[in-house]
């Protein structure tokens, strides 16, 4: 959960008053409650026609499952958001947003000596509580499988390969960010020169470690035509495996390179070193971490790399998402023995399941 507000600094104080009350003090009118409920319910029907959009939200149910509060979207559910009333909402709210469950993080121009009576006075008063934890069980990727939506007539097919990761405080976390660069964090990284340059399949491909206080997940990402989805998803799986033998010097300076020189930009506005700042807090990180990031990048090896792509590139733990017409690609997919078939729903429910051959 996040508040966050601007303001010009002649009008700080007066704002910091302004955002203490609307964070103690929320009260949940019940026409903007109903407002944002339509809009929701809205946007979640408006999901199930969006192939990019049922890719995301069947990779988080197929990961973390209904008991885990990763398992879902940020929009939730259908019935989620009819069953959600205000006194949920209030309960919630004073159960979780109280002081030592919380961060004050200020950039501007204005001094420590200038802000601390100002927060005083907005917040000297706000009392602890029992913040709901998080459950503590980490979901385990099941065997090599996919997942797959039907989309009939889809022009595209969506692709996605998943598997759980590590948390964001991981001493691996260097490491991890030079090897998904590697794979398919930058323009040059070998899926997108794969499947886009040189086999023309995507526009584009890519993939991300999403980290969190507790393990998130690695996810490569690309739409293809629907002709090619078989031999594009043949490709990545490929690629996942050929990662295990870790990355060539020439790749690890360019992905090196790449992550050092863009950590300047991290403090460039007001608003970037609050968000950096805020990672401090939200992910347990030394006050020190950016000062020393480079260095940590720097002396990263090529050995500590090949460690990391075995531990979190391992094909048999990870499952692929399909989101297209299955009748077009049901066939050819089965080819490629990469698994058992699930069939799920464009809500993010599993509907079936189908032994691969």
């Amino acid at each position: 959960m996040q508040a966050s507000v601007t303001s010009l600094s002649r009008t700080f104080p007066q704002m910091l008053t302004l955002m203490a009350d609307v964070v103690r003090h929320p009260n949940f009118p019940s026409e903007e409650v109903e407002r944002q409920r339509a809009s929701r319910l809205a946007q979640l029907i408006q999901q199930r026609d969006n192939p990019n959009a049922i890719a995301s939200a069947v990779t988080a149910a197929a990961l973390y499952g209904p008991a885990h509060p990763y398992g879902f979207t940020e929009l939730g559910t259908e019935a989620s958001n009819k069953a959600m009333t205000v006194d949920d909402m209030r309960e919630f709210w004073s159960k979780n947003f109280v002081a030592n469950n919380a961060a004050l993080v200020v950039s501007g121009q204005v001094t420590v000596a200038e802000l601390r009576p100002m927060v005083e006075q907005a917040f000297g008063d706000w009392q602890r509580g029992v913040p709901t934890m998080m459950p503590g069980a980490t979901p385990q990727t099941t065997a090599a499988k996919i997942v797959m939506v039907d989309k009939p007539g889809s022009p595209q097919t969506q692709l996605r390969a998943v598997s759980i990761a590590a948390p964001r405080a991981t001493p691996d976390y260097e490491a991890m960010r030079l090897a998904n660069d590697t794979f398919g964090g930058l323009f040059s990284s070998r899926i997108n020169l794969n499947l886009r340059e040189a086999h023309g399949y995507t526009y584009g491909a890519n993939s991300q470690f999403v980290f969190r206080r507790t393990p998130g997940f690695f996810v490569a990402s690309t739409g293809v035509r629907t002709d090619v989805t078989a031999p594009a998803l043949g490709e990545l799986a490929k690629e996942l495996t050929r990662m295990r033998d870790g990355a060539s010097a020439e790749e690890i300076a360019l992905a090196r390179d790449s992550i050092v020189r863009s950590l300047p930009s991290e403090f460039e506005t007001s608003s970037r070193v609050t968000n950096t700042t805020t990672n401090l807090f939200l992910y347990d990180l030394p006050i020190d971490y950016y000062a020393k990031a480079e260095a940590r990048f720097s002396s990263v090896t090529a050995a500590q790399i090949t460690a990391a792509t075995r531990k979190y590139f391992v094909p048999e733990k990870t499952f692929f998402v399909v989101v297209g017409d299955r009748a077009k690609i049901g066939a050819d997919i089965e080819k490629l023995n990469l698994g058992s078939i699930e069939l799920w729903t464009a809500d993010a429910t599993r509907a079936s399941e189908q032994p691969s051959r």
